[in-house]
């Protein structure tokens, strides 16, 4: 019997010989590919590939750059492969990236975009790379900003702390802010503030607001109208803040012209072009904690009808959130105010604010804050109120976006 008949590759028939040299390529395309894969993926969940990770930069070489390229500007289509959404950040831009908070920076990174209300696409590495990484990691990704501000013109968001509901913050913001007052007792009336904050660079903030007012008239009935139109400049002079995030401060001054766009026979307005200049002084402490400080006055054009205006008031307050995931940050807070005109025998008025701020969805750009105004002193001429608004940051996204 004859055995199998073996032809040498160089004598095999041409179709056979093409068949082969197809799946030897073929074979040495897959190996390439994986180990490419091997090299390039950031690690296994058990994190023994990512052990000898130990620097911000190292991580984001081997993590970010692919999709954020190397200097945090973000790789080129061609590149990443998949439509950039409009939340897809440039790290090296700071007006884009200093006014946000670390610790959110650190969630989204863990926990993947959806975790603040940003896109699926940007992938959860809670699973990858250890708490300390993802420290490091977020702290390179705070120094690319930093390579272009080589002045500190902007403070960092870990200075941006909650706004109370009457002491003015030092932290230059983007903001739309709606504010409710309802007097508790006395002559009903209803007062609501429109505030709009527009930060011009990383140290100075242009603020519009409006008051519009529903007053009870004594012969029955309501007269609505709007108030005085304000007009702000806030300048941030200093700021500091500690290597891991937890004490700092920062102080603006804020100067101000009032235009009598009031009727004041009605109530609305004082009838009077106003001057005014605050200083705000804010202080990080440990434990999520914080105090703010506001003292300045109004001085209007004609004293003898209006007279001027002194001011200084104070909170203190914390900030509490829950863990991973989605959780809602509370802030309650403690206000104390007092005011008092310049005229002769004049005397302070003094009043107390507990209140607490809550964000309301996601992206945490959205927030509401509940407070009452007690009258601790001169009661008879001022009424308690309800107070409540309604905050949008507006440079974070839409209205409806985030939820």
């Amino acid at each position: 019997m004859r055995g199998p008949v073996i032809v040498p590759m160089a004598f095999a028939p041409s179709s056979a010989r093409v068949l082969l040299l197809m799946l030897l390529s073929t074979a040495i395309i897959a190996a390439a590919c994986l180990l490419s894969n091997a090299s390039a993926r950031p690690a296994d969940n058990d994190g023994s590939d990512t052990s000898r990770l130990h620097t911000g930069q190292e991580i984001y070489q081997a993590a970010c750059v692919a999709c954020h390229g190397p200097d945090g500007s973000g790789a080129p289509k061609t590149m990443v492969g998949f439509e950039k959404p409009a939340t897809f950040p440039n790290f090296s831009e700071c007006d884009q990236t200093a006014p946000e908070y670390t610790r959110d920076w650190k969630a989204v990174i863990r926990d993947g975009g959806p975790a603040r209300g940003f896109s699926e696409i940007m992938p959860a590495f809670g699973d990858v790379f250890t708490p300390e990484q993802i420290d490091r990691l977020a702290e390179y990704l705070r120094s690319l900003c930093g390579k272009k501000d080589k002045e500190r013109t902007w403070p960092p968001g870990e200075l941006n702390l909650p706004r109370a509901m009457v002491t003015e913050k030092a932290f230059p913001e983007d903001e739309v802010v709606l504010t409710t007052s309802v007097a508790a007792k006395g002559a009903p009336g209803v007062t609501n503030d429109i505030t709009y904050e527009y930060r011009i660079d990383g140290r100075n903030q242009l603020e519009v607001a409006l008051p519009v007012s529903s007053l009870h008239r004594d012969t029955g009935g309501y007269d609505t109208g709007i108030g005085d139109l304000a007009l702000g400049l806030k300048h941030v002079f200093f700021w500091n803040l500690d290597a891991a995030g937890r004490r700092g401060s920062i102080f603006a001054v804020q100067s101000e012209i009032v235009l009598p766009t009031g009727n004041s026979s009605k109530g609305f307005g004082t009838g009077e072009a106003t001057l005014g200049v605050f200083g705000s002084y804010d202080v990080l402490l440990p434990q999520s904690t914080f105090l703010q400080f506001q003292a300045g006055g109004d001085f209007p054009r004609h004293t003898q009808t209006t007279p001027n205006d002194v001011f200084a008031r104070s909170a203190f307050g914390a900030s509490f959130s829950g863990g991973g995931g989605f959780s809602r940050q509370w802030s309650p807070m403690l206000e104390l105010v007092a005011d008092r005109n310049l005229q002769t025998g004049a005397t302070t008025n003094w009043d107390l604010v507990p209140q607490f701020q809550v964000t309301l969805n996601t992206r945490q750009h959205i927030r509401a804050d509940l407070a009452y105004r007690l009258a601790l002193n001169n009661t008879a001429g001022r009424a308690n109120e309800v107070m409540f608004y309604f905050l949008w940051d507006w440079f974070d996204g839409g209205l409806f976006e985030g939820w």
